[in-house]
C-alpha cells in the first residue's frame, strides 16, 4: 500500500548492497498517468525532488540520493505517462510497422527496455514500484517484472514485497491477514516474492513470522521485520541484523557478503549522540503535509546531527500570519531560527513576508529557499527601501513595482506548464569577502533550481544601498542567486534549492551555517 515505506526499504537494501562493494542505483516506478511529478499538488503527493539534469521527480528519489550518495537522473523516475508517451511517439513515427499496438508486448517492452538501460552501468538495480498490489495502473509494470524474471537467469532477479502487519489497539496483537492476502494477490498476477519486508509498529514476533512464512509460502529467514525506528537511517541496520544480505546473496549468487558497516554506523550514531536542542520554525504554504518539504527537513537533520544537536521542528501555516496586526508575531520568538522553504502563488505569501520581517527586525537567524528568497527581497524593498507596493509579477502581473519578475525566457511556457521552469543544476558565482563565500569556501558552486520568477535587477541599486548584499549570481550576472544582510546575526536566502544537495554526514553548507547560527 502507499505510504508504507517502500522507498526507505528500497534505499536501505541498496545501501547495504553498496556497502559490500557493489555499484548500486535505484529507480522509482510511479504508475500514475502524469508524465512526471512537476505539476502535482505537493499537499497530495509530497515534495517534487529535482535532479541535476532537471527532472521533476517523486520524493523517493531524494531518499535514494541521500542513502546511496549517488546522483539520480530524470530517467530514474519512470511513470505510466512517460511510458505511454514513448509508445505513442513510436507509433506515430511508424516504428511498429503497422502493428496493432497493445499493452503486451509493446508497452511492457518499453518498460523492460527502460529498466535494462538504467541497469547497464551498475551491478545492482533496485526497482521500487509505487502503489498497491491490485491497482489497475500497476498491472503493466507487474507484468513486465514477471516477464523479466522468466527471461533472465534465476540469479538475476529477486522480488521483495513490502507488506503490513498492523497491531489493533482493541486486541493488541499483530495481524498477518493483510500480508497473507497481499501475497496471494501478487502470486495471482504471476509474481512470487522471495523476501517479505513486513512493516509493523513493533518487531515482528516469532508467531507472526512463522504464520506469515507458512501461509505466504516464503522461507522464515526471508520474512524480515521492518518495524518503526527512531530514524530512517537506522533501517539498514534493522535489515542487516536479520541477515537480509545473506538471503539476497544466496539468491543472486553474490560472492562478497562483508559489509563495511562502520562507515554508515558513524553517520547513524550522529543522529542520537546530541548534547542540546535546536528549535526551528518552518513557515510555509504546504505544512499540512510535512512530506511537502521532506528534503528541507532532512537537510536540517543532517546539519543538526553534524553539530551534535537534537533537532526540533514546528511547522507553521503561513496563512496564520496574513494579518500581522491581528496575530501575535511574538509566537516566533520561541524559535532559534526561522526557515521559509519553496512555494508558489499568492495564497499565504503575506504571512510569509510578515514572518520574514519579524525575523529580520528581531535578529532571529533566517534562511530562505527559492520562494523564501523572493519574498525576502519584497519584504526588504517594502520596509527598508520605501517601495510600499513592492510585489511579484506572480501575484499581480500588472504591478508597477515588481521586485520579483517573470523570467523573459518563460514567455513560451504560458500554455504548457509541465517541465518548463528553470530546472536542474546551474553554475553560480559567489562574490569574495561575503558570508556566502565564507559558507561555501569557494567562488563557484553548482546547485539545483526550480522556478519561473527572478529578482528584477532594476531594483538592485536601491536594495544594495539600503544594506542588503546580493552575493551570488549566475548567467554572467543576469540572475541573482544569493542575498544576505551582514548587519544581522544570520540572514541568508538563496534562489536555488540547496536542500537537494544535503546527505547524511555531509550537510549542505547553507543549512550547516544556518543551524550553527541557531545553536
Amino acid at each position: 500500500m502507499s505510504g508504507l515505506g517502500k522507498g526507505i526499504v528500497a534505499s536501505s537494501v541498496g545501501k547495504l548492497l553498496q556497502l559490500t562493494g557493489l555499484k548500486v542505483t535505484c529507480t522509482k516506478i510511479d504508475p500514475y498517468v502524469n508524465y512526471d511529478a512537476g505539476t502535482m499538488n505537493p499537499t497530495a503527493h509530497g515534495e517534487v525532488f529535482v535532479t541535476d539534469d532537471g527532472g521533476e521527480c517523486d520524493m523517493d528519489m531524494g531518499n535514494y540520493e541521500r542513502f546511496l550518495n549517488t546522483p539520480m537522473t530524470k530517467w530514474h523516475n519512470i511513470t505510466t505517462g512517460r511510458i505511454y508517451s514513448d509508445v505513442i511517439k513510436a507509433e506515430r513515427e511508424g516504428k511498429y510497422l503497422g502493428q496493432c499496438v497493445q499493452i503486451i508486448p509493446h508497452v511492457t517492452d518499453v518498460i523492460k527496455n527502460s529498466l535494462k538501460k538504467l541497469a547497464k552501468n551498475y551491478d545492482i538495480l533496485v526497482v521500487e514500484c509505487g502503489g498497491t498490489v491490485g491497482d489497475i495502473e500497476s498491472l503493466p509494470f507487474l507484468e513486465s517484472f514477471r516477464q523479466m524474471e522468466l527471461e533472465q537467469d534465476d540469479t538475476e532477479t529477486l522480488f521483495i514485497h513490502v507488506t503490513l502487519a498492523p497491531i489493533l489497539d482493541v486486541v493488541g496483537e499483530q495481524k498477518t491477514k493483510p500480508t497473507q492476502h497481499s501475497v496471494q494477490e501478487l502470486r495471482r498476477i504471476g509474481i512470487h516474492p522471495y523476501i517479505l519486508a513486513v512493516r509493523c509498529q513493533k518487531p515482528l514476533n516469532r508467531e507472526s513470522r512463522h504464520k506469515i512464512s507458512m501461509f505466504a509460502s516464503v522461507r522464515e529467514q526471508c520474512v524480515i521485520s521492518c518495524h518503526d525506528s527512531f530514524s530512517i537511517y537506522n533501517v539498514p541496520e534493522i535489515l542487516k541484523d536479520q541477515g537480509i544480505i545473506d538471503v539476497i546473496s544466496d539468491k543472486l549468487d553474490l560472492k562478497n557478503r562483508n559489509i563495511k558497516w562502520m562507515e554508515w554506523k558513524k553517520v547513524t550514531d550522529s543522529f542520537f549522540n546530541s548534547t542540546g536542542n535546536v528549535n526551528i520554525g518552518i513557515v510555509g504554504k504546504y505544512v499540512n503535509l510535512p512530506d511537502s518539504y521532506v528534503s528541507v527537513y532532512q537537510a536540517l537533520l543532517h546539519s543538526s546531527a553534524k553539530l551534535g544537536k537534537k533537532l526540533s521542528v514546528e511547522w507553521i501555516d503561513s496563512e496564520k500570519f496574513e494579518n500581522s496586526s491581528k496575530v501575535d508575531m511574538k509566537l516566533l520568538n520561541k524559535f532559534d531560527g526561522i526557515l521559509v522553504p519553496g512555494g508558489f502563488g499568492a495564497r499565504g505569501s503575506e504571512g510569509i513576508i510578515n514572518s520574514i520581517n519579524y525575523a529580520r527586525m528581531k535578529n532571529i537567524p533566517f534562511l530562505g529557499i527559492c520562494f523564501g528568497f523572493q519574498l525576502s527581497l519584497i519584504e526588504f524593498a517594502r520596509n527598508e527601501c520605501g517601495i510600499n507596493n513592492a510585489s511579484s509579477q506572480e501575484f499581480n502581473p500588472k504591478n508597477n513595482t515588481s521586485v520579483v519578475k517573470f523570467m523573459p525566457e518563460q514567455e513560451h511556457t504560458q500554455r504548457n506548464l509541465g517541465g518548463s521552469m528553470r530546472l536542474g543544476k546551474h553554475d553560480i558565482t559567489i562574490l569574495p569577502k561575503t558570508l556566502a563565500n565564507k559558507i561555501y569556501q569557494s567562488n563557484e558552486i553548482q546547485r539545483r533550481h526550480r522556478h519561473r520568477y527572478e529578482f528584477n535587477q532594476d531594483y538592485r541599486q536601491i536594495i544594495e544601498e539600503n544594506g542588503m548584499i546580493l552575493s551570488g549570481h549566475s548567467d554572467k550576472g543576469r540572475r541573482i542567486e544569493i542575498l544576505e544582510i551582514p548587519s544581522n546575526k544570520f540572514f541568508f536566502a538563496v534562489q536555488y534549492h540547496s536542500e537537494f544537495n544535503s546527505i547524511p554526514g555531509r550537510p549542505e553548507e547553507a543549512f550547516g551555517a544556518f543551524i550553527t547560527s541557531c545553536a
